[in-house]
């Protein structure tokens, strides 16, 4: 089979747009190619690497013309690290990009081009803005590393600083690296499922300086973790919380079942407007407190409450947007799948005073038909799904009830795109798209649709 390139062949191409992850991408004879590092409207040297029917891949050889957008990325990691895409373009052209991403899967999946994509709604300050960081730690040529993953690996990248998480979270990384070795605590070994330290989780709460660090390891019985509570003691004085989390399964996946107490309180308690959060070693809570004030306060505009609503809040977690929206509406039902989450939203709309919340652990898809079944009509309908978008079953179940608006807040825009094709096909109208930047230097951009329905069409 013959294409436009060849691999291992070199060559001089223009970047035209940015893929999903951050590849610059440029076409020869109209064949695309993936260049990481590369920014739209660069001039490039470029060898190439992978060859496949429709696409390619090459690697950044020399950048001939640079893009005036293109910055010195502050990390002396990225891009080696997984955890940043977009260091190396100003802030400006990022939120440009990601409009242009979110206009994009509008256009080709959702096959709505008159749809408002507004311009993303972004930070004043960037940095720093991650409240939770969950830090792996392993053992390379009998020295303890610590870092964060390498793009699509389990390879730890060594640091001691990365410049959007906590201050606190740079700290403990450092003081830990060095210390658990003198302390004789082996770090995991993934491969070999042996050693005692997996990770190390550091939540902070924004609005109350509150932090809670989680150990997580691989046996319950933890000889050393004494000293290790007194060592994060002395490193980090606003430390509330020191839990222990125990997983022992041969697995990726960085908790366990078991959570115990070594020090303080089990929860941390953060604020977003003026609605107070428990959190706890294993609650979901957005990672920017700061944008997430942004786009609550976005789903609250769209959904128009005056006071005498109902609203269905599916996926509700442990009630995050729920508990805004009970602050306007007559009446709110949170539904979500895990049923920790929804003991976590009754307990915080307990703690907020709220009373017009109702929470209901199971799918979505199966407990709203029953709201119905019992006498209860919703005037709006609030999603926030996973980045898989919404099970299909939601969907038809949307189609069947016709709520009279859809808030959808979404963190994936080409699986929002797909999801709105299907509830304009059902007599839906998307009225607008507004992006949010959760995940400043990321390529990831979150939405808030806002859709009526109008009836089908004839």
């Amino acid at each position: 089979m013959s294409f436009a390139v060849n691999k291992n062949e070199q060559l001089q191409v223009k970047i035209e747009d940015l893929t999903h992850d951050g590849a610059g991408v440029a076409k020869v004879d109209g064949y695309a190619l993936f260049i990481q590092g590369a920014l739209p409207g660069e001039t490039v040297t470029v060898h190439v690497l992978k060859t496949l029917k429709k696409y390619g891949f090459a690697k950044l050889l020399e950048i001939v013309e640079p893009s005036p957008e293109r910055v010195i990325p502050p990390c002396h990691v990225f891009p080696t690290c997984g955890g940043c895409q977009l260091q190396h373009i100003s802030y400006e052209a990022q939120l440009k990009q990601k409009q242009k991403s979110v206009r994009d899967v509008m256009d080709r999946i959702a096959k709505l081009p008159d749809v408002p994509v507004h311009e993303v709604k972004g930070m004043d300050d960037p940095w720093r803005y991650r409240n939770k960081s969950q830090i792996p730690f392993d053992t390379e040529h009998d020295r303890v590393i610590t870092g964060f993953y390498k793009s699509r690996t389990h390879q730890i990248v060594d640091t001691d600083i990365c410049l959007i998480q906590t201050t606190e979270a740079d700290e403990l990384m450092t003081m830990l690296k060095r210390k658990i070795q003198q302390l004789g605590i082996e770090t995991y070994n993934e491969k070999t499922n042996t050693g005692m330290l997996r990770h190390v989780i550091v939540r902070k709460a924004r609005q109350t300086n509150q932090v809670m660090v989680v150990l997580v390891t691989r046996h319950k019985k933890f000889p050393q973790k004494q000293a290790v509570v007194e060592l994060i003691q002395q490193e980090i004085p606003n430390v509330t919380s020191i839990m222990q989390n125990i997983n022992t399964a041969n697995t990726n996946v960085i908790m366990g079942n078991e959570t115990i107490n070594l020090y303080g309180a089990d929860v941390i308690i953060d604020r977003i407007g003026d609605i107070e959060f428990e959190i706890s070693a294993r609650s979901f809570y957005q990672v920017n407190p700061q944008q997430t004030e942004v786009l609550y306060q976005q789903a609250l505009d769209y959904a128009g409450l005056t006071g005498s609503e109902i609203v269905i809040d599916a996926y509700c977690g442990i009630g995050t947007i729920s508990l805004f929206l009970a602050k306007q509406a007559k009446e709110v039902y949170g539904v979500e799948i895990v049923p920790q989450a929804i003991q976590d939203a009754k307990r915080n709309a307990e703690v907020n005073g709220i009373t017009n919340t109702h929470f209901e652990a199971g799918a979505a898809e199966e407990v709203i038909p029953k709201w119905y079944a019992k006498g209860k009509q919703f005037d709006v309908l609030m999603v926030d799904p996973p980045r898989k978008g919404c099970d299909e079953k939601l969907l038809d179940t949307i189609l069947q009830y016709k709520p009279a608006k859809v808030v959808y807040v979404s963190c994936n825009p080409g699986t929002l795109a797909r999801d709105l094709r299907i509830l304009e096909d059902g007599g839906y109208r998307t009225k607008e798209v507004q992006p949010v930047d959760m995940f400043p230097h990321s390529s990831h951009v979150e939405c808030v649709c806002y859709l009526e329905y109008v009836g089908v069409t004839p």
